[in-house]
């Protein structure tokens, strides 16, 4: 998360030509940084110097359930500050399609109104919210088995020649790592992970990280499946030869 210097720093004074700056928003748990999070403290802190320069906070919670399983604390500790968060009900929470947004009455109202103006709305949706409910009154609490697998993928990661991880990152159920430009190219390395079944998501453009998520149709037995796939690609793989 960006200090709090670095937040007020960003903030455009209201003078001239400058655009006025008119929202901070915060991602908890954050897919670019491995599925860290934010902790309820630095949300509440972030909020404060925000709301005092005269900013709206958004926070983008797609995955706060997991934030808040991680840190184990209600969520409402991690969303009280904010003026409105949007969270998923399609990722940890295993619904097949859906998030929401969340805020104050007339915040929502409008929302609303942009969605249909923007073709946004959906007609008989009864069924997808039926799932949404059940992933959001059964689900929660089976989400730090998600975060244990993860955590045993990493560790088994960081055993494999030619992966480079920091295990003791890996709170959540993301698991970001990169393969060593010298043992193999990370194209490469996703290209022989999906021919043999292991299907794995590569950062923007040709960035050599890899990201792999754990989630509730994934077992500890999957999880030792992936990494006998990996293992034996980066085994397999011929030693450079160097002139001597």
């Amino acid at each position: 998360m960006p200090s709090l210097e670095d937040i007020e720093s960003a903030i455009r004074p209201s003078v001239g030509a400058f655009p006025r700056s008119a929202l901070l928003c915060l991602e908890n748990s954050h897919n670019n940084c491995g599925g860290s999070v934010i902790t309820g403290a630095q949300t509440r802190a972030a909020a404060h110097l925000a709301h005092e320069r005269g900013l709206k906070v958004h926070l983008d919670g797609a995955r706060i359930f997991n934030a808040a399983a991680a840190l184990g604390v209600d969520v409402k500790e991690l969303t009280g500050p904010v003026d409105t968060v949007q969270f998923c009900f399609s990722k940890g929470l295993s619904a097949p399609v859906g998030s929401i947004l969340c805020g104050p009455r007339d915040t929502v109202a409008r929302a609303r109104k942009v969605r249909k103006l923007l073709g946004g709305a959906m007609r008989q949706a009864g069924v997808i919210a039926a799932a949404a409910l059940v992933g959001l009154e059964t689900m929660r609490d089976r989400l730090v088995d998600d975060h244990v697998n993860a955590r045993a993928l990493a560790d088994g990661l960081a055993a494999i020649r030619g992966i480079k991880i920091d295990a003791a990152n890996v709170v959540t159920n993301i698991v970001s790592f990169e393969v060593e430009r010298s043992a193999m190219d990370a194209g490469e390395f996703q290209k022989a992970c999906a021919e043999r079944g292991l299907r794995i998501s590569r950062y923007l453009g040709n960035s050599p990280r890899l990201r792999m998520v754990t989630h509730a149709n994934v077992g500890r037995a999957d999880v030792d499946a992936a990494l006998s796939i990996m293992s034996g690609i980066l085994s397999a793989k011929p030693e450079p030869v160097t002139a001597r």
